[in-house]
């Protein structure tokens, strides 16, 4: 999934598209948004990036949270920013494995198993 960066926070696609179009509307978009560096990430969205920004130490969620557009749903009625697909660094990997340890029965803990299974298997030599 493609990404957006904006005020210290990665958003999905779609929030990231209604942010811009917001920030356009009021007027406050550069005057060449194409040009991302004469713009800082506070004024404007920078991206799409692809994979969610890339490589982090952590599951990237979007950062509009439970308001995000394409918020996760779980059974209680909590919800949590989309997923954002990103790949994790060998630190986020034993991020992940320590949160399912830690918590196993906890959503999106097991979400993401689910999701980092094949990076949860690999073992460092």
């Amino acid at each position: 999934m493609q990404a957006y960066i904006y005020c210290a926070d990665i958003y999905c696609e779609d929030c990231g598209r209604a942010i811009k179009r917001a920030i356009q509307q009021e007027g406050n978009a550069p005057a060449d948004p194409a040009d991302e560096y004469s713009f800082n990430s506070d004024e404007y969205l920078k991206g799409p990036y692809p994979e969610g920004g890339g490589e982090a130490d952590c599951p990237q969620h979007c950062g509009d949270g439970p308001d995000c557009e394409n918020a996760i749903e779980f059974d209680d009625g909590t919800k949590i920013g989309a997923w954002l697909e990103n790949a994790l660094t060998a630190e986020g990997v034993t991020c992940v494995r320590e949160a399912i340890a830690e918590d196993p029965d906890n959503e999106v803990c097991q979400l993401w198993a689910e999701w980092y299974s094949a990076e949860l298997e690999w073992t460092p030599a």
